[in-house]
């Protein structure tokens, strides 16, 4: 399985569908808040969200569906990055509640070759994320700095596949 693309692998306008989706858990939402230390009741109070919001229910921390969506890209976008450059943008488009899924898919906006090095790219991505009825629920735009092929593979010993790090043999 590819893990990640090189700079020449990016075509403008395409789209990756991430899968697996991940079903969201009461036991997720809460220890990304405890570990975050957000400690909004509205993430973590089941009798305040009933009584003082207007969803009725907890509602999924929205940093938690980005580091969703950002994790579940990697694979096809980031797998081999340089450097993550930047977030452009960031929008919660809907709540996410306990037991929807989250399902993801990342549109490739602009590439570009690096100004100052001619071994790597620059690619600017828009990833979406959708709950199990196909509801938007997060939407952002990041740039990422990848390596080009024949600068990553150049200097590879023949036999050893770049993809995959050898392991030291065991004792």
């Amino acid at each position: 399985m590819q893990f990640g693309r090189y700079y020449e692998e990016f075509e403008v306008g395409a789209v990756y569908r991430h899968w697996p989706g991940k079903t969201v858990t009461e036991y997720d939402d809460h220890l990304f808040c405890l570990l975050t230390m957000n400690h909004h009741p509205l993430h973590l109070d089941a009798h305040y969200a009933e009584s003082a919001s207007q969803f009725k229910r907890n509602v999924v921390v929205g940093n938690y569906i980005y580091s969703l969506l950002l994790g579940m890209s990697v694979p096809d976008v980031s797998g081999k990055a340089i450097a993550n450059l930047e977030i452009e943008s960031l929008r919660h488009v809907a709540p996410t509640f306990h037991g929807d899924t989250i399902y993801g898919e990342t549109t490739v906006l602009d590439k570009r070759e690096s100004s100052s090095k001619p071994d790597r790219g620059v690619v600017a991505v828009q990833t979406r994320g959708y709950n199990q009825d196909g509801t938007l629920v997060c939407v952002f735009r990041r740039k990422v700095m990848v390596p080009k092929r024949e600068y990553a593979t150049a200097a590879v010993p023949e036999g050893v596949d770049p993809e995959r790090p050898s392991f030291p043999e065991p004792r």
